[in-house]
């Protein structure tokens, strides 16, 4: 371990290639992460349930538990929920890419990979996820109630299971309501200075906090050729 690494950033590696495993250990390790690397899906269960881990970089392919299933099994369980997934695969596709994100993916890197822009990546999703909402008082839109303070959303008194980027989106857009929201807006206000996301990221971001919401998703408008806005309710 580098000297003086930080050890409240602990990374998991989950990676069936031993190379590629170690050399992002290597160098992840260099930057002052502390890392743990898992070769398979049930070596990274257990690392899950046992290390407190900051962030997950996970292979879309291993050899017994798909990473699409890792994935899910992450943003099902509450103590996880809000944990950061970069996807690692030799898929290069759009479609795996959407996918990724839906399964709630904050970022997708595919293989062969620049280590140095793989750790920007890293160092980029870790700020996002410890960057906070807005500050200010709890907000009541309709069946939606979301408070910073807690970092809580709900609907109709059902909790939200939200990553912190999708958390701080809701937040943000209910914070506006009837404003209209551009695309390239909210990635300045929500994703800052991450060169690395685009407005297709959005869209995605969007759908599945619609998702989430339920059948309060259409408090959410889309305006075509703009982007979106969160409906002003008729009390405000």
């Amino acid at each position: 371990m580098a000297i003086g690494a930080n050890l409240a950033h602990k990374i998991l590696i989950i990676e069936d290639e031993t190379d590629i495993r170690e050399l992002l250990t290597y160098n992840l390790d260099l930057e002052g992460f502390d890392v743990v690397g898992a070769a398979n899906g049930e070596e990274a269960l257990q690392a899950l349930k046992n290390e407190s881990i900051q962030l997950v970089v996970l292979d879309l392919m291993l050899p017994d538990i798909s990473g699409l299933e890792i994935c899910r099994h992450i943003r099902r369980d509450s103590t996880l929920s809000r944990l950061p997934v970069i996807m690692l695969t030799a898929k290069g596709e759009e479609v795996d890419r959407i996918v990724g994100f839906e399964l709630g993916a904050d970022d997708y890197v595919t293989k062969p990979f620049n280590i140095r822009e793989m750790i920007l990546r890293v160092k980029a999703v870790l700020a996002r996820s410890k960057a906070t909402p807005v500050a200010g008082k709890a907000l009541r839109r309709g069946p939606l109630s979301i408070d910073p303070e807690l970092y809580e959303a709900t609907v109709d008194g059902r909790q939200l299971s939200l990553t912190a980027t999708e958390f701080r989106l809701l937040h943000y857009l209910a914070d506006h309501p009837g404003h209209a929201q551009n695309r390239d807006d909210l990635l300045d206000v929500i994703w800052g200075e991450d060169k690395f996301v685009t407005p297709r990221t959005v869209d995605t971001y969007i759908r599945r906090l619609r998702e989430k919401l339920g059948p309060a998703g259409d408090m959410i408008q889309t305006l075509r050729g703009v982007g979106y806005r969160f409906k002003k309710m008729s009390e405000e």
